[in-house]
């Protein structure tokens, strides 16, 4: 394993240099149509042919679809964030440029991707600004960046909700393991390196190296980093792989469609608070009420559950919905296993659930007497599909019955057309015979 010794600097200004290329797009890169006020460029076929040239963060979409109109004006937004940096933001209508849709194997829309040189990455994360933006400029980066001023870490403090961060010198098995763990995770989190001097400001360590976890203003440490010179590198690379897998959220996330797989790749059971929001993201007073409960448990009890347990929260049922195949009331909760597929589901009643019948059932779970529901067996792999059809026939119903009438409608007309002809079509031409018949008699 080879080490990394060269790190751009963190505080690089990059703004006249990217002033430059922006200035020069429009005549460099002929995969862009020109003439729109818009910070997000529209792309053409002829991105296949310069995609190389920088850094992109481009939407892939198609006009008539509603998730895409959704993700427009957020779009719009990153790219204005993104304006003075080298990462331009661009859109390509993949009915219009199939081949260009082709070339990056489109299979949904909209499909968001940063391209960068030779490499493509699909971005998989909640479809919000900040979110964007933080996948964007992670990306655009090195796997790990050199932090050499004590301010500079306040400044990540600041800016950063979670961040990973070496402390000691750039060379031994920790330091190549945890490099090798930024190039995997740097889609999901920011990575950074600093020397012991930088690091004493602000974090208390014994042992160097370190590799240090900041979230939610507190800091915790790889445990295993002063023995590592010890250990078989094999369990290194595992234990920092896990340190860094399972440590890259915080304590009690939101929950939504986009990261619930990121967050069942943790392997530890998934403890969900189930409230619904409005369309103004409002929870009413008793969900709020409950969802708070459990978060305090968490937040109370770090130490007990951390190892074994992820919380979080849900604000759209339908997640829930899914998961139990059945309609589940608000608030609720319900524990998953990551490892089996299979979730638990508390006999008490959630509105009167209290702390500690939390801590009573979450002890069930653990000990493994509480009873297993789903799972991941063909049999509830078949509910589950049918389950999400009948879902989705219904919200199609609701939202548009006239067109939902017509899509199913007209097939359904003309099959039962073809197999009339098919199995009556003998009963006319009797009945016609016999008409006949008569007659000559």
């Amino acid at each position: 394993m080879k080490t990394k010794k060269m790190f751009p600097s963190l505080f690089i200004n990059a703004s006249f240099l990217a002033l430059i290329a922006l200035c020069t797009i429009p005549y460099l890169f002929v995969g862009v149509e020109a003439g729109t006020n818009s910070k997000v460029f529209e792309l053409t076929d002829r991105f296949i042919d310069v995609r190389h040239e920088g850094q992109w963060l481009v939407m892939f979409y198609a006009p008539w679809c509603g998730y895409c109109k959704r993700t427009e004006p957020i779009f719009a937004l990153v790219a204005q964030a993104l304006h003075a940096t080298n990462i331009r933001v661009g859109r390509l209508d993949c009915t219009k440029y199939p081949a260009a849709a082709k070339e990056f194997k489109i299979r949904s829309y909209p499909t968001i991707i940063f391209v960068k040189g030779n490499m493509e990455y699909t971005y998989s994360g909640d479809r919000s600004k900040d979110e964007l933006v933080d996948y964007a400029l992670r990306m655009s980066g090195p796997p790990v960046q050199l932090v050499t001023r004590t301010e500079s870490v306040d400044m990540l403090k600041g800016s950063h909700t979670i961040f990973f961060m070496f402390v000691g010198p750039q060379e031994g098995v920790v330091w190549d393991t945890f490099y090798v763990a930024a190039e995997n995770y740097q889609e999901h989190g920011f990575f950074y390196a600093t020397s012991a001097d930088v690091a004493a400001q602000h974090f208390e360590f014994e042992h160097l190296p370190a590799v240090i976890v900041y979230k939610e203003e507190q800091h915790h440490f790889y445990p295993h980093a002063h023995k590592a010179h010890e250990m078989d590198p094999e369990l290194v690379n595992e234990t920092i792989h896990q340190f860094v897998n399972v440590e890259r959220f915080v304590a009690f996330p939101k929950i939504t469609r986009f990261n619930i797989n990121q967050l069942l790749k943790t392997k530890k059971y998934l403890v969900v608070a189930v409230v619904e929001e409005d369309k103004l993201s409002q929870i009413a007073t008793h969900e709020l009420e409950f969802r708070d409960m459990v978060e305090t448990v968490i937040r109370k009890h770090r130490d007990r559950y951390h190892d074994k347990f992820q919380f979080g929260w849900i604000g759209d049922p339908s997640i829930a919905h899914s998961i139990i195949m059945d309609e589940m009331p608000t608030p609720h909760i319900i524990v998953i296993n990551s490892t089996t597929q299979e979730h638990y589901l508390p006999d008490d009643d959630p509105m009167q659930m209290t702390p500690q019948a939390l801590h009573i059932f979450l002890e069930s779970i653990h000990n493994e007497s509480a009873i297993a529901l789903g799972g991941d067996t063909y049999f509830v792999r078949l509910n589950r599909a049918l389950f999400e059809g009948k879902k989705a026939l219904i919200e199609m119903w609701r939202g548009n019955p006239v067109l939902t009438s017509v899509i199913f409608g007209l097939p359904l007309g003309f099959l039962s057309l073809i197999l009339y002809s098919i199995f009556c079509g003998d009963c006319l031409v009797t009945e016609e015979e016999e008409e006949d018949h008569e007659k000559k008699e």
